[in-house]
């Protein structure tokens, strides 16, 4: 099942394109309802990152592997890829896309899930998840 979400922050797309690249506003954009812990580099570079996963900071609900990737974007635009896993999730492939609209960035997430049985409840909980994220998004790019 899929996800995709679809907003515009009003903020420039190179200050936006930095922040996509960092774990503290991912961190930021993520709280409260999943707390992510772990070894997370400064600045997101290719590879694999292991976290454990709280919800409203407090209840484990187990952990996940980031895969982060940057393929190929077109010119005037980013695009970052979570290709992760975890011990529920067979498949939880994020991209993240942004590109440049007059003074704004329109930013895109789209999440590709298999969770086998659980599948519905994951996209459920996605959906809520990536809504929230978004409007974590557009509050902290007016600070951008």
């Amino acid at each position: 099942m899929r996800v995709q979400l679809e907003t515009r922050l009003a903020a420039p797309f190179d200050k936006v394109a930095v922040a996509l690249c960092g774990s503290a506003s991912f961190l930021a954009v993520s709280r409260p309802v999943v707390e992510f812990r772990g070894m997370l580099p400064v600045a997101w570079k290719p590879g694999c990152y292991r976290v454990s996963m709280y919800l409203f900071g407090f209840l484990p609900i187990g952990w996940q592997e980031i895969g982060i990737s940057f393929p190929a974007a077109e010119p005037g635009s980013f695009r970052l890829r979570d290709d992760g896993r975890g011990p529920l999730i067979r498949r939880w492939d994020h991209n993240v896309t942004a590109r440049s609209e007059g003074s704004d960035t329109v930013y895109r997430d789209s999440i590709d899930i298999d969770a086998g049985l659980l599948t519905p409840i994951v996209w459920l909980f996605a959906r809520l998840f990536f809504a929230h994220r978004q409007r974590r998004w557009r509050r902290l790019a007016k600070t951008l």
